[in-house]
């Protein structure tokens, strides 16, 4: 039997150091519009690059749509986010043929959302976009049209555009999905969006998926995600955030926080606060916020550096969160006494961790 070519394109618009096994192959997205990095770029043949600020990954789903007729088995992740094992092994060719010989496509794990997925959308982007989707969606494709408005106001989707089946598959999937973006791209007004609204149809096309995929009853198994680094915007809020502490600025912190997450509501994401530091920063800049308003000496005042403080947030909320209740308030002062943090700390860790009923007046 011959063996099938397997190949997983990570997409990525910045250098990096990509997974030693030679599947796993680099493709450059918006080329047309970057500086070449010397890999694979999605700017030859029948192509989309130019539009990679409104399509983002697409437009390397499209041109390996149009132009890899080599493939059997396609598989599309990220320069810093892939699928893996459920020991945290990158997949090799074995287990990705194991997996397609069992099931019809691997994807991300569902996400959980905090609210119906319409509500989220509405909540980030302009909602006459997904409005406009479903109309589209109902025009070309009426026997889709029931599931979508169903689905629309559930709280899950996959994410990330992440899957890993065959290329015939691949396409059916991308003749879909591109018809319908294409309509919805020649009837809705992009201008004036930021750069992140702007990726509008990226964006679209996650929820696009899990529709396809249920409508068509495929069998796929919903694999864990990676992540090989935090994404840049990420490391460089954090980086921010440590010069405003430094300077014991949390007015200012807190100002150019809520300015960023405004620009990217997706930073909070778990897919790009991967450690979880950037909440841990919002809750650090509420923390000094009801010290100073109770008196007392901020967390930012006692001379620690940017990761002591994240350090000791970390291991105030681990303590808090492994508390029974019968005991917890001896056990939190005995804590507060041996580490330098606050009452106030603790209570603000309990609220955040769910630990408490009610807030304390002075919080109000």
């Amino acid at each position: 039997m011959k063996k099938q070519n397997i190949r997983i394109f990570a997409m990525t618009h910045k250098a990096f150091t990509p997974p030693p096994d030679p599947m796993y192959i680099p493709l450059q997205v918006g080329s047309a519009s970057h500086h070449a990095l010397g890999y694979l770029s999605d700017n030859t043949g029948d192509h989309i690059s130019d539009l990679n600020a409104y399509y983002s990954e697409l437009t390397g789903v499209y041109w390996l749509w149009k132009n890899d007729k080599d493939t059997d088995i396609i598989g599309i992740c990220h320069y810093r986010r892939y699928l893996i094992a459920e020991d945290g092994h990158l997949y090799r060719y074995k287990d990705i043929e194991h997996l397609l010989s069992r099931y019809d496509m691997v994807v991300t794990k569902k996400l959980e959302l905090r609210m119906p997925y319409y509500d989220g959308f509405a909540s980030t982007h302009d909602e006459k976009d997904l409005i406009e989707t479903e109309r589209v969606v109902a025009e070309k494709y009426p026997d889709y049209a029931p599931l979508f408005h169903e689905m629309v106001h559930k709280k899950e989707t996959y994410f990330a555009n992440m899957m890993i089946c065959r290329k015939q598959l691949y396409d059916a999937y991308c003749t879909w999905l591109f018809d319908i973006l294409f309509e919805v791209q020649r009837r809705i007004d992009t201008t004036g969006y930021d750069n992140y609204r702007k990726r509008v149809y990226g964006f679209l096309s996650e929820f696009l998926l899990t529709v396809w995929i249920v409508k068509n009853q495929l069998h796929v198994y919903e694999s864990c995600v990676g992540m090989s680094c935090e994404k840049r915007e990420t490391e460089e809020m954090k980086q921010s955030l440590a010069v405003y502490f430094q300077q014991q600025d949390i007015l200012g912190a807190k100002q150019y926080f809520l300015h960023q997450l405004e620009k990217r509501p997706d930073v909070l994401m778990e897919a790009s606060d991967i450690h979880g530091e950037l909440k841990l920063c919002m809750q650090i800049i509420s923390t000094c916020e009801y010290e100073k308003k109770r008196g007392e000496r901020t967390m930012v005042e006692r001379g620690m550096s940017f990761d002591e403080l994240l350090t000791h947030m970390k291991n105030l909320n681990r303590f808090i969160d492994q508390l029974e209740e019968s005991d917890s308030e001896n056990a939190i002062r005995n804590y507060i006494a041996e580490h330098p943090i606050s009452a106030t700390a603790a209570e603000i860790a309990r609220i955040v961790l769910g630990k408490t009923d009610s807030i304390p007046v002075s919080l109000k």
